[in-house]
């Protein structure tokens, strides 16, 4: 396990006004009967590096029924990034894949042109009540990309690389922090952490990267003396180093990376530079000429009217 880096902000150093450009909090959206919090987009920001949509459900205890499943719905012009906390969940997608996904794994499906995928419970867990926890994030392709063939890759959590020292323990989930990169092919550079911290513990955040967010998942940490409790998403502006102390044990997600090149629009699970695309990808699921989902044929998501 490679040490994090030292930094400790001296006397003097920007407040945490400062160094926060947004403060931004989940809205509660009901997505067929389980609820998520839905952080990004925001009125406020868009994308923080390449994501462009973050939602965060649990942790908690969910008695599992039919309305956890996500049917069979399709996307194009992004990446998504399934990360669970607690719990487990099948996935399938119309180029034949067929995965488990556990707590620490990632599942990175390249839409590009067009996929349609599902997240399901295991069998064994319909009708019992289990811990249930994670972050399903969609990143935005360059343009040059967005039209890449649809793909998929899982990678388990011991393929991921792991930083820490002092209290501070960070699972390099996507791209590349600390000197370390994960085995996640991206498109862009960007980095997505999974960091646990003991209290007291430091966590430096510096300026390798443009764009930088943290997610509080649980917890309360302190910035340049302002403390922050859970459930948020703090925003750095760039260009200054700073760090993270974790007043009491915390759990943080880490995310961001190079800015995206130019805006997207977003209908539905559909993102773009193109509206035209949108409108395009609107038609092809309406009538049927996405490929079915391998192993989950029958099912679907009718698109909104």
């Amino acid at each position: 396990m490679r040490a994090l880096p030292s930094f400790d902000p001296a006397p003097g150093d920007p407040r945490a006004a400062d160094l926060i450009e947004h403060i931004l909090l989940p809205r509660a959206r009901d997505i067929g009967g389980f609820t998520v919090g839905r952080v990004l987009p925001s009125a406020a920001r868009q994308m923080i590096g390449p994501f462009i949509f973050l939602d965060t459900f649990g942790p908690g205890e969910t008695l599992i029924t039919e309305k956890f499943d996500v049917r069979p719905h399709p996307h194009i012009g992004i990446a998504t990034v399934t990360y669970l906390t607690a719990g487990r969940i099948v996935h399938r997608d119309s180029v034949g894949s067929l995965q488990e996904i556990s707590p620490g794994d990632v599942n990175w499906m390249t839409a590009g042109r067009g996929i349609a995928h599902s997240e399901r419970a295991r069998p064994e867990d319909v009708g019992r009540t289990r811990p249930v926890g994670g972050f399903q994030t969609w990143v935005a392709l360059p343009r040059s990309y967005e039209e890449a063939p649809p793909s998929f890759f899982h990678h388990g959590m011991e393929t991921l690389p792991v930083v820490g020292g002092d209290g501070v323990t960070a699972r390099v989930i996507v791209g590349s922090l600390y000197g370390e990169r994960a085995p996640v092919a991206t498109f862009s550079e960007t980095f997505y952490a999974d960091v646990q911290m003991e209290p007291g513990a430091k966590l430096p955040v510096d300026s390798e990267h443009e764009e930088r967010a943290v997610f509080i998942l649980d917890g309360e940490v302190e910035i340049a003396g302002d403390r922050f409790g859970p459930q948020r998403l703090l925003v750095f502006r760039p260009g200054d180093q700073l760090a993270v102390t974790a007043v009491t044990r915390a759990s943080l997600m880490l995310l961001g990376g190079e800015p995206m090149d130019g805006p997207r629009h977003i209908w539905w699970n559909f993102v773009s530079s193109s509206k035209d695309r949108i409108a395009a990808a609107k038609a092809d699921w309406k009538a049927g000429r996405f490929d079915k989902v391998f192993g989950d044929e029958q099912d679907f998501i009718p698109m909104p009217e």
